[in-house]
Formats: C-alpha cells, sequence, structure tokens
C-alpha cells in the first residue's frame, strides 16, 4: 500500500545520567555511545531508512543542537529541522512536528520515535513499525510500541494492557504508569499484562491533532497561531515567542492517558532506552569477568562488573575495582559506583 509516511526524532534531551560523555553542549543523542563509530541519532536514521526516505524525517531539537544534527545527517533536509528555543518536554516537540508536517502532508501516517534509545534487532523493528503503520492508516487510533520486560525495571513508564492480543496481535490499552518502585515493579512482571513504555508513537496526523485539540486546546491555539508563519521567513521569529508559552507538558499526560483509543502491539527487538551507565554495560559485549569497555587502549586487572568508556584518552589502567563506573570525555573523569549512579545528574552539576 502506498502512503505518506513521515517519521518524528525528538532529540532535544540533555542525558545528565551520562555525564561525563554526554554533556549540556554535547548529549548522548549524538555520542558514539556503543563504539561502533555511529551516533545514537544516526542509528535511528539508518534502522527507519528501509521505512521510508530520509527527505521524509524530521529532527526536533534545542536550537544549540541544529548545527550538530546537520553535521550528523547532511541528507536531512533543512526545513526538516525544527528548532525549540527552549525545551517544552514532549506534548509541544510532537505537536510542532505534526502541525508543521500537515501544512504540506495533509494525510501523512507519522511515527515519533526518541533519538537516543537503541534496538538490536533492526529487521524485527521494521517489522512492527511497519504493522503500526498499516493499523493507523486507516483509523483514528493510536498505537504505541511496548517492549515485553525482562526484569523489574524501575528506569522506564509502564503501559498496561486490556486484555489478550486481538488475532493480529493488537492490544488494547489500559493505563500508562509512571516509573515504578522496585516492589511495583515485581508486581507488574509477575502481573504479564505491562510493558515498558519505549516512547514511540504511530499516527495519522488528522487522529493526532483532533486528539490534542481535543484534549490540549490551549496546546492547540498556540500551535495554530505559529502554523501561520510555517515554511515562511517569518518561523523562526514566531517559534521563539510563542513556543516558550506552551505548557511543559509530556504527550502521555496531554493526550495518552485521556485519549480512549490506544492500541499497543509488542516489541521484541531488543530495545533499551540508555537511560544510565548500568544498562550500557548490559548491551556491550563482556568479558569473563563482567566488565565492558569503549576505547582505544583500555586494560583491566582484577575487576569485576565494571564499565569503563575513555572516549578521549590513549591509554587507560582499571586495576581492583567491582561494580564501578570509570568514564573519562574532554578533560572531565568520573569514577562512581554503579549502585550510586542515580547521583551522577547531581555530580555533573
Amino acid at each position: 500500500m502506498q502512503r505518506d509516511c513521515q517519521i518524528v526524532i525528538m532529540a532535544g534531551g540533555i542525558g545528565s545520567r551520562f555525564w561525563p560523555m554526554s554533556t549540556p553542549d554535547f548529549p548522548k543523542q549524538f555520542i558514539d555511545v556503543m563504539g561502533v563509530g555511529r551516533s545514537l541519532i544516526q542509528l535511528t536514521v539508518d534502522r527507519l531508512k528501509p521505512v521510508c526516505p530520509v527527505k521524509n524525517m524530521w529532527v526536533v531539537t534545542n536550537e544549540k543542537y541544529t548545527g550538530i544534527v546537520k553535521e550528523q545527517i547532511p541528507e536531512l533536509p533543512a526545513d526538516n529541522i525544527l528548532a525549540e528555543p527552549e525545551p517544552r518536554n514532549t506534548a509541544p516537540c510532537i505537536a510542532y512536528a505534526c502541525w508543521k508536517i500537515q501544512r504540506q502532508h495533509s494525510d501523512a501516517n507519522i511515527v515519533v520515535t526518541p533519538s537516543d534509545a537503541l534496538v538490536i534487532q533492526t529487521t524485527e523493528y521494521q517489522r512492527v513499525i511497519n504493522r503500526a503503520l498499516d493499523y493507523t492508516a486507516d483509523k483514528e487510533s493510536i498505537v504505541t510500541i511496548g517492549i515485553k520486560p525482562g526484569r523489574p525495571e524501575t528506569g522506564y513508564g509502564y503501559i498496561a494492557t486490556a486484555g489478550p492480543a486481538s488475532a493480529d496481535g493488537i492490544f488494547k490499552v489500559k493505563a500508562f504508569k509512571e516509573k515504578p518502585d522496585l516492589d511495583t515493579a515485581r508486581k507488574y512482571l509477575a502481573a504479564g499484562n505491562y510493558y515498558w513504555n519505549a516512547g514511540i508513537f504511530v499516527w495519522n496526523i488528522n487522529t493526532i491533532i483532533k486528539a490534542i485539540r481535543t484534549f490540549q486546546p490551549m496546546l492547540a491555539g498556540i500551535m495554530d497561531r505559529m502554523a501561520r508563519s510555517f515554511y515562511t521567513s517569518q518561523e523562526k521569529e514566531a517559534v521563539s515567542k510563542l513556543f516558550p508559552t506552551c505548557e511543559k507538558i509530556s504527550i502521555d499526560y496531554a493526550v495518552m492517558e485521556r485519549s480512549r483509543e490506544i492500541y499497543m502491539i509488542s516489541g521484541e527487538f531488543g530495545w533499551s532506552d540508555l537511560g544510565s551507565w548500568g544498562s550500557l554495560r548490559t548491551l556491550l559485549p563482556q568479558d569473563q569477568n563482567g566488565n565492558a569497555k569503549v576505547g582505544k587502549n583500555i586494560r583491566m586487572y582484577e575487576c569485576q562488573n565494571c564499565i569503563v568508556h575513555t572516549g578521549d584518552e590513549n591509554k587507560v589502567v582499571v586495576q581492583g575495582l567491582n561494580g564501578y563506573i570509570v568514564a573519562e570525555k574532554h578533560g572531565q573523569l568520573l569514577v562512581c559506583s554503579l549502585s550510586e549512579e542515580q547521583r551522577i545528574k547531581e555530580f555533573g552539576k
């Protein structure tokens, strides 16, 4: 089926849990976190190319990162880089992209995805995304991708499904849940109908604009005013003036928790939101002692369950550590116990 597919990549975060590798000037979505020669946003674009061409992709990012986006995705049209004058969370970010896309693509089918997640099995990922696009093309439904949990994770939000899947593998969504404490996460895992929220959404453009008009009329009003300037020389000025007046609100709160026509497809394609050093360690190759490393010349002696990430150093030697993060970037060094990594946000300030 021929369809007008457009992809919105959200790339405005600052990745503060990955200091010192990720900084407000150069956050993790633009970094080769895995040591594979491609940044996370480049890997995101690479795996979506079989779904739709790069000319149909849009990146919403902070205005100070637009130069990095141009450099890392040179084939992306300049008009498709949407610069936020300041962060207002995901609902205004997504609304800006959808209102702009609709001006030239009045019946587009949209995929919204973060720029900083990792997917191991890209072919399965593409199959799931295409399945969601097919489902939403002719329905006023929103589809999200849920990841079957493998552990009681407290760092992700969850999606609760209502009953078993339909014959075509589509679940009705019962509720979106905030990041739980460990006890609650264990209950979710045992229940069997809770999935990690990957922050990936698929919809027809008219469905999401109608939903935002219904549930967030003030946001819709701001977008209508901004839209008058789209694709003109006045756009930058209008966005700078109006976008900061949007309420800071996530798309989950703004629309998902209020809408009735929300469905989920289960994705089992080796997904991680790479939210922390600990999650990165589980995805990198490990030696027989559970150590993972990314860098030119890293030597480890009598170490266990560590992650060492040193992009700039010619030689790093680590001895006698158990369960530690050792990370260096641009002359800033972090040595921190993995069990205390939630404090890194504070350390990096």
